[in-house]
């Protein structure tokens, strides 16, 4: 990430009504330039709003925005300096591919032959060379994209603004563009910020994530953090696959779910706190005998998921443990012979328990 003395964007105290209802609520954020950013939540969360809000489609009700430095919070979107790509493509279906992503730059009254360079050059970048005669119905979903990034980036604009822009696609096209917006991104250098409900996408692209939820900032953090250390129950299982236990602090270190007693970290909770527990399925390891390991306890095997690369248990666990979730590679189901009906030791390792304070 490129250093950088002041933040290349900055959201200060931005709310956003729509009548009654709160879009977004003195949500405050800075991004740095040359970060690729991803708006990360639930459908009705605010991060469409927060992005319309930047690129001045749908101005914020209170609050600043400054973009290097420039206050754009007022501007409309013709004097703001992005680039946007949309998920329904929103290309001009009577203009050609070429003529598409020549459209911002002929409105700018450059030189033909600089227009005809740069275009060239563009769909080179989004690996559409051959495609310039073309109409966008003659193109596929993944065609059209590509289409719409090279015509988002044809004014070489300073942010690159993303909403939603692979939710059309079939899941194959999907896996590809990531990549290919990705490797781009890292190319170009250009902040780009991404919306998307969609947490692999996040994962596999963003150098940070933003968890939002009911138009507020759950957690910033990058990809591992946010996985590996959620900030709040929600984020937890929001993004990836989560188990929950509920428990209560019993003594320092140790935590009661049920009859049985866990060791982990109990951090600054006090005795008698009542306590979430979460662990990810991957972080459960089974044992085909009772193990005299620590935090180890029978489960009963009620189905088996066949995912491709690994396999997905779900386990009745002790009482008060209620219904898991196990990920195992397909080797170790084997080793197992891991099977519906049979009993198996999970191990929950203390290091990957975590605590969250009961809220109710």
């Amino acid at each position: 990430m490129p250093e950088s003395h002041q933040p290349y964007l900055r959201i200060e105290h931005l709310t956003k009504h729509f009548g009654e209802f709160v879009a977004v609520r003195e949500l405050s954020l800075e991004i740095n330039g040359g970060e690729f950013v991803c708006f990360l939540g639930p459908s009705g969360c605010g991060k469409t709003t927060l992005l319309r809000a930047i690129a001045g489609l749908d101005l914020q009700s209170s609050g600043r925005i400054t973009q290097q430095g420039r206050d754009i919070s007022t501007l409309p979107p013709s004097e703001r300096d992005f680039g946007i790509v949309f998920q329904s493509y929103a290309l001009f279906p009577n203009l050609t591919v070429f003529q598409n992503v020549a459209y911002g730059l002929e409105n700018q009254r450059g030189p033909k032959p600089a227009i005809h360079k740069r275009v060239v050059e563009l769909l080179e970048l989004v690996g559409l060379p051959e495609q310039t005669a073309k109409y966008p119905a003659q193109l596929s979903g993944g065609e059209q994209q590509r289409v719409a990034l090279a015509r988002a980036l044809a004014t070489s604009p300073g942010l690159l603004l993303l909403d939603e822009p692979l939710s059309a696609l079939d899941a194959r096209v999907r896996a590809l563009l990531r990549q290919e917006i990705r490797a781009l991104h890292q190319r170009l250098g250009v902040t780009t910020i991404l919306v998307t409900h969609d947490q692999e996408e996040a994962l596999s692209m963003a150098d940070r994530i933003v968890v939002m939820d009911h138009g507020r900032i759950k957690q910033v953090g990058t990809p591992e953090e946010i996985y590996s250390t959620p900030a709040s129950p929600f984020v937890a299982d929001f993004i990836g696959v989560m188990n929950f236990l509920e428990g209560e602090v019993a003594s320092s270190g140790t935590v009661r779910v049920g009859d049985n007693s866990l060791s982990c970290n109990t951090a600054s909770i006090s005795n008698g706190g009542k306590v979430r527990m979460t662990v990810r399925p991957e972080d459960i390891r089974c044992h085909s005998e009772a193990a005299e390991l620590q935090n180890t306890f029978p489960v009963q095997v009620e189905t088996l998921e066949f995912l491709g690369s690994f396999c997905r248990l779900n386990l009745k666990g002790p009482d008060g443990f209620g219904k898991l979730r196990a990920d195992l590679s397909l080797q170790q189901v084997h080793e197992l012979k891991a099977a519906p009906a049979i009993t198996l030791s999970a191990e929950f390792p203390p290091s990957t328990l975590r605590l969250f304070p009961e809220t109710r």
